[in-house]
């Protein structure tokens, strides 16, 4: 017998001698999911063997299993909560911020992240960008998306809204001083938010009778399954202009200088949500004969009257059952919703823009509803003014940290507000984001804050939320430094 053909018959032999141990462990008792049989995985693993037998034989032969090492249960502690150093490192994690050269008006920005999910549903974005016309000077964008219902719909927004107003802004056609009217601006913007919701929702009947494979299909759909708000400020440095397009709940405020030194409120957006009386009106006017939309605040459900995604609200009912046999969608609306005319969410957003004067220092102010859900707009720009006035006079921690009394999550209803608290303001960190976010947790209460940042995912979605805030400073030389 020939080497190669002795080879092949003890590597048949083997393959059959596999498959045989790999059929008697086979059980027909499921997972916890009550999906799939656990002992697939032995028989995935064996046929992985088979394919590559030199690995199947390393698999096998380790020189001895590993210790299991514990400690007897008199000796076990728990692990202590975020010191004040943890909480800072916690908060600060992946902050960020940007001197910016070259880019008329714009001194600097700082960004952060806290999240409460796991993985964190928000995504954001930020930086320079080129002018959609030839010749143009530099613009630049900022952008956070608060994503719901897992992170897929806010990831793809992450990387593909911008390029989508791109594209459109692309197309417009400026004047001989280089310059395209604010209307056709912002028409452009609002049509590259709903040409990336139209590519995520209505190409979701052409995936599911593609002859692609299922993997590729349930992976093109996911983002129409989850959904996500998008808050996108553009700024045209040739002009001055920065426009802020609003889809959701999140929020843009500009702080603006006064004459005597205070600080003004801007709003750039309005929150698009079942408590907005306009959006409710606009509801109605578009579902006539349906008067049970918007119940408690939500609209059919959830809260957010605008959204990219969420194909519950935006496909027919069949399609949602379709969806659901075939790819394990979402559950459809119905029965628990009455579901007559879909969509009822639209990604469009509601765009604004403003003249930032040069002649006077502003900031900007861009956050998820986890800061808002804590802060108002208001108490946002004035911490932001608390920060620049320590900056300034170089000092911080000036005051002495109180003393609190012993604390625990009952005292919320007894008087003590779970929101941000004026006496409770600190001025410790160099980052603006990361103060920003410190003080709508507790500030200076450390017990509070820290309280909040020993819960874990998914128990700390009863005290926060996914928290992204990015601020912009215009017209401040002194920052530049």
């Amino acid at each position: 017998m020939q080497p190669g053909a002795a080879q092949a018959r003890l590597r048949v032999t083997t393959m059959s001698s596999l498959w045989t141990r790999a059929k008697n462990s086979y059980s027909t008792k499921c997972c916890s999911s009550g999906l799939y049989p656990r002992s697939n995985v032995m028989i995935y693993v064996t046929i992985a063997g088979v394919v590559a037998l030199p690995g199947f034989w390393w698999l096998h032969t380790r020189n001895d299993a590993p210790h299991i090492e514990s400690a007897p249960a008199e000796h076990w502690s728990f692990e202590p909560g975020p010191s004040r150093d943890q909480v800072t490192r916690i908060i600060s994690q992946g902050a960020y911020s940007f001197l910016v050269r070259n880019v008329a008006g714009v001194s600097r920005y700082d960004g952060a992240q806290l999240a409460s999910n796991s993985p964190c549903e928000d995504q954001f974005t930020h930086g320079k960008l080129p002018s959609p016309w030839k010749g143009g000077k530099k613009w630049m964008a900022w952008a956070v998306f608060d994503g719901h219902s897992g992170l897929q719909t806010s990831e793809l927004l992450k990387n593909q809204l911008l390029p989508f107003v791109q594209q459109r802004l692309s197309q417009l056609k400026p004047t001989s001083k280089g310059t395209v009217p604010e209307e056709l601006v912002q028409r452009a913007i609002i049509e590259g938010f709903t040409k990336l919701d139209d590519s995520i929702i209505k190409a979701a009947l052409d995936i599911s009778q593609s002859e692609e494979s299922l993997q590729e299909k349930v992976k093109k759909l996911a983002p129409a399954y989850s959904g996500s708000c998008a808050l996108l400020s553009i700024y045209d440095s040739t002009t001055g202009t920065l426009h802020v397009a609003c889809t959701g709940d999140s929020r843009a405020v500009l702080g603006q200088k006064r004459p005597d030194g205070g600080w003004e409120v801007m709003p750039l957006s309005v929150d698009q949500t079942g408590k907005n009386i306009e959006e409710v009106a606009r509801l109605y006017k578009e579902h006539p004969d349906e008067k049970d939309i918007v119940k408690n605040g939500r609209v059919l459900g959830i809260a957010v009257s605008r959204a990219f995604g969420d194909g519950q609200w935006k496909w027919p009912v069949e399609f949602q059952k379709d969806v659901q046999r075939r790819f394990y969608g979402p559950p459809p609306l119905v029965p628990t919703y009455n579901i007559q005319t879909p969509p009822y969410l639209t990604a469009e957003p509601v765009v604004k823009s403003t003249k930032i004067d040069t002649r006077s220092p502003s900031f900007l102010i861009m956050a998820t509803d986890g800061l808002w859900d804590m802060l108002s707009s208001q108490q946002a720009v004035d911490l932001v003014a608390k920060w620049l006035e320590s900056k300034a006079a170089g000092t911080r921690n000036s005051k002495p940290e109180p003393v609190y009394e012993p604390f625990d999550f009952g005292q919320f209803w007894k008087g003590i507000s779970w929101k941000f608290v004026e006496g409770r303001t600190t001025v410790q960190d160099s980052n603006v984001a990361v103060h920003l976010v410190r003080n709508s947790l507790g500030g200076n209460h450390h017990e509070l804050i820290a309280g909040r940042l020993a819960f874990s995912s998914p128990s700390s979605r009863r005290l926060r939320d996914d928290t992204t805030v990015q601020v912009v400073f215009f017209n401040f030389p002194d920052l530049e430094k």
